[in-house]
This record gives structure tokens, sequence and C-alpha cells, in this order.
């Protein structure tokens, strides 16, 4: 897979264009709230059911950190019984927004759709917490362009070499909170910039066409799971695109409510994939939900039709694989194994057993059950640098529950879940394997060992 440093020629929305939802607040006298359909409140009939769900309710057990809580507050401030002070933002600001409540919901209470353009409203009025102006930096100009993030990250990957993982701990004391919980993040940094081929043909006989999405932090993080996903695409029988023009899906914009820069996103991948193709495949949850979700983000501009059909044709690589006759892999993986659930794959795309069936078709590998395997990580987008206190809780607690499986691997389908599950495995059991699926199933077809530690074998 060829590889090199190079310019991409893409025209990403300014700062200006990332902040304009803030710096262009509407008029104060505006309730934020007005804009969402009335009926979308009234659809939560307050059973409760949400709770056992919802990852902050789980941790602080307070109604106004549940998501039946927090649609009353919503409804209470649109009906001007309720104050929009500083203690109903901070409620609302440590929503993860995983959809968590929707999957529980007997009533089909469409909290998505509630809690978006609401942030989207505060952001507008200015009453959204305002983030530290490096961090808004680097969520909103950095992170969404790859080849700036992985230069940013030069001086980093020097000092990994030299000194490992941890050597910002000597420094802690001076560094700011997000600072440190994002170094923390970080995970070993690949020494180059990985440039993928525009098109790259199938092994024998061709059965689909398809397009990869790489992401923009996942392709500078984990560039070895977007190798892995094409040559795992390729020996399935797909001749593999990976268009040189694709940009950020707009997820850190859309969810922090910036909605003017996630459309700008938006409309810039609508030029860059082509119509015909299969699939539009994606082995980031929370960049597949969003791309899914395109129709709903352009639906007032002239571009909602083209993102309509876009978002049709956007597949999850599990979800993709498993509607193909999947060859089954020639090696084996004798290890003990389990599976988290990243919120935006079994929430928001409600899949949830694909990726379980294909892990299962890997020969000697044993997947057993993960507690609480659908109750979020904390990672949640930028969750993890934004609330950083919470995230670090949701973290523990998901690591303890990866301890108590008494496994060598751990398999999960989103950039965020893999940096916030090492990050938290690594000072207790830096044995356990973190990886994407993907990954073990490309080993399993190839016959190369992933990970110090995990055997590869031919089975009998």
């Amino acid at each position: 897979m060829a590889s090199a440093v190079t310019q991409q020629k893409v025209s990403l929305p300014t700062l200006s264009g990332a902040s304009a939802d803030h710096a262009t607040p509407t008029p104060v006298h505006i309730v934020p709230g007005q804009t969402i359909p009335y009926d979308l409140f009234l659809d939560c009939v307050h059973c409760g059911l949400c709770t056992s769900a919802c990852p902050t309710f789980l941790e602080l057990g307070t109604e106004m950190d549940s998501p039946r809580g927090r649609i009353y507050l919503m409804r209470g401030v649109v009906d001007g019984r309720i104050p929009l002070d500083q203690h109903v933002r901070r409620h609302l600001d440590l929503c993860l927004d995983c959809r968590a409540c929707e999957s529980a919901c007997p009533s089909g209470v469409q909290y998505g759709r509630l809690i978006e353009p609401f942030r989207t409203d505060l952001q507008r009025l200015g009453l959204q917490a305002r983030l530290p102006r490096w961090l808004e930096l680097l969520l909103f100009q950095l992170f969404p362009r790859p080849q700036w993030t992985w230069w940013s990250l030069y001086p980093v990957r020097g000092l990994q070499r030299v000194f490992g993982l941890d050597w910002w701990k000597p420094l802690a004391s001076w560094l700011p909170l997000q600072l440190r919980h994002m170094l923390a993040l970080l995970p070993p940094l690949p020494r180059r910039y990985y440039r993928f081929p525009e098109q790259v043909r199938a092994h024998g006989e061709r059965r689909a066409r398809v397009a990869v999405f790489l992401g923009c932090v996942n392709h500078v993080f984990f560039p070895h799971v977007n190798e892995a996903t094409v040559r795992l695409l390729q020996f399935q029988g797909c001749d593999v695109l990976v268009p040189k023009n694709q940009v950020c899906c707009g997820a850190l914009h859309y969810h922090a409510g910036r909605i003017q820069a996630a459309q700008q996103l938006a409309q810039l991948n609508l030029r860059a994939f082509p119509s015909e193709i299969d699939a539009i495949v994606v082995n980031v949850a929370g960049c597949g939900s969003t791309l899914k979700d395109y129709g709903h983000l352009l639906a007032d501009t002239p571009y909602a039709e083209q993102g309509r059909a876009l978002a049709a044709k956007v597949k999850d690589v599990h979800e993709f694989l498993a509607t193909l006759d999947f060859y089954p892999p020639g090696f084996g993986l004798p290890i003990r194994a389990t599976y988290h659930d990243a919120c935006h794959l079994c929430h928001a795309q409600q899949i949830r057993q694909q990726p379980r069936r294909l892990l299962q078709q890997i020969p000697e590998l044993s997947l057993v059950p993960l507690q609480e395997s659908e109750v979020c990580c904390g990672a949640a987008g930028s969750y993890n640098l934004t609330q950083p206190e919470m995230a670090d809780r949701l973290g523990q607690r998901k690591a303890g529950h990866i301890l108590q499986a008494d496994v060598q691997a751990v398999f999960t389908a989103n950039a965020g879940c893999l940096l916030q599950i090492r990050r938290h495995l690594r000072e207790h059991a830096p044995h356990i394997w973190v990886a994407h699926p993907v990954e073990a199933l490309w080993a399993a077809c190839n016959g190369h060992i992933p990970y110090r530690g995990i055997p590869v074998s031919v089975p009998d």
C-alpha cells in the first residue's frame, strides 16, 4: 500500500466558517428549541425505561442527567416555565448524545432530533459553554484536516519514540486538563502519512464496486484499520475506490451545533464520491451515522436530494460484508475476545449482530459477552476532551467490565472507542489487544500476526 506525505488540495471551511454559528448569534429574545416540532417532545411519556440505558444517569443517579429529565428541561425552556440558567445548560452539556435512550424507548422518542437542534440554537444564541480557544481550533480546524493533524503531531511522534507514550506525565501539573486528557489518549503514532491509491482491483471475480470513507482522526491514528478495510474488501471480491477529495464527515461540527460548517463539509463530500458505485463503506461508527444523516443535515439546502442519495449508499463495513457471501478466513486466532458496541453503530445505526457474526467466523476465536456492552465508554466524539471528568468515569467503568471478562482482545468499531478503551486498559492490562474487528478479520484472512502475544494458526 503506497504511503507518502502529500498536500491535499481540498477547500475546507475556514475558521470563520467553522465558527459562524457562534460568531453570528441570533437575537437573544428567541428561545432555544422553538424550531423543534413540539410533537417530538410529546412523544416522551416519562416512563423512565431510558434511565437504565443512560450512561450519565448510571454514574450520577440524578433525574436531570437522564434522557427523560433532559427532555423535561428542554420542553420547560421552550414553554417558558424553566429559565435557561447555567444549571440547565450543565445538565444538557453532560449528555453524550450516544442515543442509547432511543434503543431503550418503547415510544419511539427521537432524542437526537431534540438534543442536536437544541444545541444548535444554544450555539447560535451564544449560550453554549465556551471551550478554550486552543481546543476549538483543534476540534473544528485541525482534526478535520488529517494532514494538518499528522504534521502537528510531528514533535509528539519523536517524543514517543524516545520517551514512550507517557513522556508528558512529568509536565502534567503544568498542562490544562483537556490537554492532559488528549495526550493520554494518543496511541503510538505511525511514522508515515498513508496515501492510498485511488483505485484497487478486486481479487478474483468482481462482486461489487465500492468507495471507502477514510475518516480524519481515524486516518491519522489508525491508518492500518483503513488498510485492513481496503484489503479485506479486495479479498471479498470488491473493486475499491478511495476518492482523494473526500473530507471530514462533519460529525464534530454537527454534534456541537455548528450546522453551517457541517453542511459545508457535507457538500464537499457530495462532490467527492461518485454515484456509480454499489456502496460507500465506512469503518468508523460516528462517521457512518453522520453520513447516513446527510439527508436531514442538508434538508434546508439545495443539496437535500443529493444528500439523501449519498446517505442511501452509506454502509458500515460490517453491514456491507454481511450482505456478501462472506469468504471464510483460512487462518485461526486461538484467543478469548469480547466486543464493545460503539454507540453510533448499535444505537444510531442499529447494527449489533453483523460484527459479532463476522468475528465468529474466525476459526478458534472465542467471543464472550461483555457486561454493559451497549453503555458508552465515554469517548462520544469530542466528549472525552470537553467533559473529561465524566469521560474518565465512564472509561474506567468500561475497562472494569473488560477486565472482568478475562479476555486477550476487545474489538470495537469506532476510532474514539479505540482511543478511550486503550487509554483506560493501558495501566492495568497493556497485554489486551484493543482493535477494530476488520483487523482481526484481515489477520485471519492473510495469516499475519497482528499484535504481540496474539497467535495466528492454520486450523486442521
